[in-house]
């Protein structure tokens, strides 16, 4: 079913958040961190934070800041892969990405790596950062663990998502839209696009940074190189005694995910249970009309 489908569109406007004022720019862009997912990307945010670009927006930020953005994402997926105005082309704007980052300074995770070209066009004073991982075996098993079998292959979850606004649209914005456009999937299973062709696709996602960025404005980088090929490229001192930090290995991630569950969990039982209470109602009621009318 394609998500311009009448059936999403309801489904958004069934479920539609309360919209936040769009966020304004007060101090530009400095650096976009456009590698793939599971590739050091919560690392280089806190590291980017202790260099002092405060904020560092991350992929998280799309499900956990307050009041929640997540429907602009949305907006701005369906408008980069799902085109309602056709033509050919498109094209996302600074203002457009403002709207939603204007706080940030630095963009890593999935943003930058899902809108990587289109970031790189709107902000092209920004310096670039391809982060990657030296093993590429490691990386795809990595991803295919974390976003494939812990996340998108879990049908429970998609089940829970189902009972709750805010949880609806977190599974809507990456389970239907980034993750399975970013990874050219060719149904609703991540494991059709990552999991067959997540090498690949891997590469290429290199090789078009690469031909969109002069090489004096990019850093290709590894969480292994660690402060000093990261300094030396933003122009900062390296944290004196601080070592490089390392978060979101496969516990952290999951983690996060039992965050996301926990915070909506008694909402969604009591959404549940609502549900069926109505659904048992009704079906008591058609029988018993039924049995009047014998």
């Amino acid at each position: 079913m394609g998500m311009n489908n009448p059936f999403w569109r309801f489904c958004e406007w069934f479920y539609a958040l309360p919209e936040p004022p769009p966020r304004v720019r007060t101090k530009p862009i400095q650096v976009l961190c456009v590698g793939l997912p599971r590739s050091g990307t919560e690392s280089l945010q806190h590291a980017l934070l202790m260099l002092g670009y405060d904020y560092t927006y991350h992929g998280w930020d799309i499900l956990f800041e307050d009041p929640l953005y997540i429907q602009g994402w949305v907006r701005l997926a369906r408008k980069k892969w799902h085109n309602p105005h056709g033509g050919g082309d498109y094209t996302i704007t600074a203002a457009e990405f403002d709207a939603l980052l204007g706080h940030s300074v630095a963009v890593t995770d999935a943003a930058a790596s899902c809108f990587a070209a289109e970031m790189i066009a709107a902000y092209p004073d920004a310096k670039v950062i391809l982060n990657t991982r030296g093993d590429l075996d490691k990386w795809h098993a990595s991803a295919v663990k974390n976003l494939c079998h812990k996340t998108n292959d879990q049908w429970g979850l998609w089940l829970f998502t189902w009972f709750n606004r805010e949880s609806w649209w977190m599974w809507h914005v990456y389970e239907r839209f980034l993750w399975l456009r970013l990874f050219r999937c060719s149904d609703s299973s991540l494991q059709s696009g990552l999991g067959n062709c997540g090498k690949w696709i891997h590469r290429e996602h290199s090789a078009m940074i690469r031909g969109l960025v002069p090489s004096q404005q990019l850093l290709e980088w590894k969480v292994e190189d660690g402060w000093e090929p990261l300094c030396k490229f933003l122009g900062k001192e390296v944290p004196h005694g601080q070592a490089f930090p390392r978060t979101n290995d496969a516990a952290g991630y999951q983690g996060r995910i039992e965050d996301v569950l926990q915070k909506h969990k008694m909402l969604v039982l009591k959404n549940m249970f609502l549900s069926f209470a109505c659904l048992v109602a009704i079906v008591a009621f058609a029988w018993k009309l039924r049995i009047v009318s014998l």
